[in-house]
C-alpha cells in the first residue's frame, strides 16, 4: 500500500514539474501571420479594412454570432477610432478594438481588449502589387501565465483559421465593391 501511495505522489510531482516547468520553456508571446492578394489597389482595400465601421461586413466573428452588437466612437477613421462589440456567444464575447496607428493605404494597427481574456495587437500591411494589393494580417499577444503559454500552442491554428476566413471575406467584399464602382 505504501508503494502505491509513493508512486501516486511521485507521479503527481512529476506531472506538476513538467506542467509548470514546461510552460516556462514555451514562448511568452504568440505571433500569427496570414496574407492574401486582392485584385484592387491599396486605397480601395484600405478604405474598407481601415474603417472599423466596415469591420462587421467582413469579420469572421459575425458569422459565429450574427446578433453581435457593435458601437463606434472617436473619429470616423484613423488613430483613435474605437469599436466595441458585445455578444452572448462565448466564442465572440465582448471587448474593445481601437486604432493605434494608421498610415493610409500602407499600414493599420489596432489594439484589442477582450473582456476577461486580455489584450492583443493586430497589424495589417497593404503592399501594392501589379494586379492589386497584398494584405498581411498579423496578430500578436503576450502569454504571461502558465495556462496562457500552454494555450499558445494552438493559437496559430485557431486564430490563423479565423484570419484566413476574414481575409477571404475582405477580398470578396473589396473585389465586389471595386467591380460595382464603389
Amino acid at each position: 500500500m505504501k508503494s502505491v501511495i509513493k508512486a501516486i505522489v511521485i507521479f503527481i510531482v512529476a506531472v506538476t514539474v513538467v506542467f509548470y516547468g514546461g510552460a516556462y520553456v514555451l514562448p511568452g508571446e504568440a505571433h500569427v501571420e496570414r496574407m492574401i492578394d486582392i485584385a484592387a489597389p491599396p486605397d480601395k482595400v484600405f478604405a474598407i479594412a481601415g474603417d472599423l465601421r466596415r469591420l462587421p461586413e467582413w469579420t469572421p466573428w459575425v458569422k459565429t454570432d450574427p446578433r453581435t452588437r457593435f458601437d463606434f466612437a472617436g473619429p470616423e477613421q484613423g488613430v483613435g477610432q474605437i469599436m466595441r462589440w458585445s455578444s452572448g456567444n462565448p466564442m465572440v464575447g465582448s471587448g474593445t478594438l481601437q486604432v493605434t496607428a494608421s498610415d493610409p493605404n500602407t499600414r493599420l494597427a489596432t489594439r484589442s481588449d477582450y473582456t476577461g481574456f486580455g489584450t492583443s495587437t493586430a497589424i495589417m500591411n497593404f503592399a501594392p502589387l501589379a494586379a492589386g494589393t497584398r494584405v498581411t494580417w498579423v496578430f500578436e499577444t503576450s502569454l504571461p501565465g502558465v495556462i496562457d503559454r500552454w494555450a499558445g500552442l494552438g493559437i496559430d491554428r485557431s486564430v490563423g483559421a479565423e484570419y484566413d476566413s476574414g481575409l477571404r471575406s475582405l477580398k470578396d467584399l473589396v473585389e465586389r465593391s471595386s467591380a460595382n464602382g464603389e
